[in-house]
């Protein structure tokens, strides 16, 4: 029979320290980072969800003019789906006879310069903007993003902030591109490394 000592107090549990990384009461958005008043950005989203998104398909011209009506600068034959989104138009700029693929995102807290004949397609995510792990306040930050002429950003392709991808350089479909992508280079992988070199064929006319 085992005799159980009632009188002794328990052992401590030892538990983890408590320790906050993350308290977004101290968040706060820098001075002019929107880059227009707040009026501005609420009425761009209104129109975005509205006389974008809703317009059929084949009026590339009324949406590029309602990117040029809030700053975007649109080259050309440019043509961009109603179904995708741009945070900050007046961020963006999009070079001649480019294409913008259905539901991609183009989220412009900071620049995005996208050249001539350059495609962005479907599900693409351009991510100019993140916050810093390291600070209590979670503090927010840009990066410009630059796609050069005639580069092809692939389907469901996420772009990390401050990348520039090189002239006639391609990202294969569902890659994460990190780093800077070198001209005429094929990028794929998570993260996205050089797998070869983008070539004319020779075979047609």
């Amino acid at each position: 029979m085992t005799v159980v000592d009632q009188t002794s107090s328990p052992q401590p549990v030892e538990t983890e320290p408590i320790v906050s990384v993350q308290d977004l009461s101290r968040f706060h958005l820098p001075p002019g980072f929107r880059g227009r008043s707040a009026i501005a950005v609420q009425l761009w989203w209104i129109v975005q969800g509205t006389l974008f998104a809703l317009s059929p398909q084949a009026l590339y011209g009324w949406r590029n003019f309602l990117l040029r009506l809030f700053g975007c600068k649109v080259g050309q034959g440019v043509i961009v789906r109603p179904s995708v989104r741009i945070t900050y138009p007046w961020k963006v700029a999009i070079g001649d006879r480019s294409w913008i693929g259905d539901h991609a995102e183009l989220y412009s807290l900071g620049e995005i310069s996208i050249g001539a004949d350059a495609v962005v397609s479907q599900q693409a995510y351009l991510c100019t903007g993140a916050h810093d792990h390291r600070a209590i306040g979670f503090d927010i930050y840009a990066r410009p993003i630059v796609i050069e002429d005639q580069a092809w950003v692939c389907a469901g392709v996420f772009v990390h902030p401050g990348v520039r991808i090189g002239k006639g350089a391609v990202i294969a479909a569902r890659s994460v591109l990190k780093q800077d992508a070198e001209p005429f280079g094929i990028y794929s992988g998570f993260p996205a490394t050089l797998q070869g070199r983008r070539s004319l064929r020779t075979d047609r006319p």
